[in-house]
């Protein structure tokens, strides 16, 4: 199959190759990684949220989360919002699409700390154009659900709009941030762990190229086993980036600095802080107990040239060289 042009007509005529090519071309990978990762991460909240309940496919304009299988939507819908947003960016820039992600594989897999800022502002910046996109679809829904319900999307009942588009700590832990943030910190270090052995070649590799859905899959399992305790973030740039939106678009405090008056408040910081020392402490897990492991086996696999350090000695029928 022939290649596809460029639309670039500078890449045409040969200039600009190196920059495309290089960081440019990644963040932009970047970009548009984790634009798709929101647009239908957030997106199956919208539907779960105010698209189902308005559209007359629930039991009631208001009916949501009344079952498991709402939260199973969700947690598959991640899933495979994941699993499309790195096959989309994959092959250019890795698709970290994770500030958690991108800082862990500076700290223990030699990625040049000058890309973290550029790829970790990629990411935000793709995530807010992502969570417009789903305000431009559902902002008829959003209106309509919160107008059932007899709220404004500033008020404390707006927070079940603004569920959509970023996350919350749940009820049953009085406002307090250490829960939220050791579940944040907890959550993010399984992703990590998983995300590193699945693309670890030495481990069980995953073949076909099946490393995205795989990584999906690690998603809903955490999803479905720790979400519900803050929505399980596990990404900076996935609740950030939304949460700036959401501000913008009339959510207010609740998004911004992500305060409910009698249930929590200043809440903007965990999902940031919280997977971004989860990450690091995932990698670290793994090749404390997997990867150096792995490592050690590859190099007494190797075999040693005689004549450097470790070798044996040479037989003594082998004849002296002069001096």
């Amino acid at each position: 199959m022939s290649d596809v042009s460029p639309l670039r007509n500078a890449v045409r005529k040969g200039s600009g190759l190196k920059q495309l090519g290089g960081t440019w071309g990644e963040l932009l990978a970047e970009f548009l990684g984790t634009f798709v990762l929101i647009a239908f991460g957030d997106g199956v909240v919208a539907m779960a949220v105010a698209a189902l309940p308005g559209s007359g496919r629930a039991a009631t304009s208001t009916t949501i989360f009344m079952a498991a299988g709402d939260w199973l939507l969700i947690t598959w819908g991640w899933a495979i919002a994941v699993t499309m947003a790195i096959y989309v960016g994959g092959g250019v820039s890795g698709a970290h699409i994770n500030p958690a992600v991108t800082l862990a594989f500076a700290v223990r897999r030699k990625f040049p700390w000058k890309k973290v800022g550029p790829y970790i502002l990629a990411q935000i910046v793709g995530a807010f154009a992502g969570a417009a996109l789903v305000y431009l679809l559902y902002h008829d829904a959003i209106d309509a659900y919160n107008k059932a319900v007899g709220t404004g999307r500033g008020d404390p009942k707006g927070l079940a709009t603004y569920s959509i588009f970023a996350t919350f700590p749940a009820p049953y832990f009085n406002g307090n941030p250490v829960g939220p943030l050791v579940d944040q910190v907890v959550g993010t270090a399984f992703l990590v762990l998983f995300v590193v052995a699945i693309i670890d070649m030495r481990n069980t590799a995953v073949q076909s190229n099946l490393g995205p859905f795989m990584i999906g899959l690690a998603v809903a399992a955490i999803g479905m086993s720790v979400g519900a305790n803050a929505g399980y973030a596990i990404n900076p740039a996935r609740d950030f980036g939304p949460r700036l939106f959401a501000w913008l678009a009339g959510w207010g405090q609740t998004a911004l600095p992500g305060t409910v008056d009698g249930a929590f408040s200043w809440y903007f910081w965990i999902p940031i802080v919280g997977p971004l020392v989860g990450g690091v402490i995932g990698v670290l897990i793994y090749d404390w107990f997997i990867g150096d492991v792995l490592h050690a086996r590859t190099l007494l696999a190797e075999p040693t040239l005689p004549g450097r350090a470790g070798a044996d000695i040479a037989p003594a029928s082998e004849p002296k060289r002069a001096a």
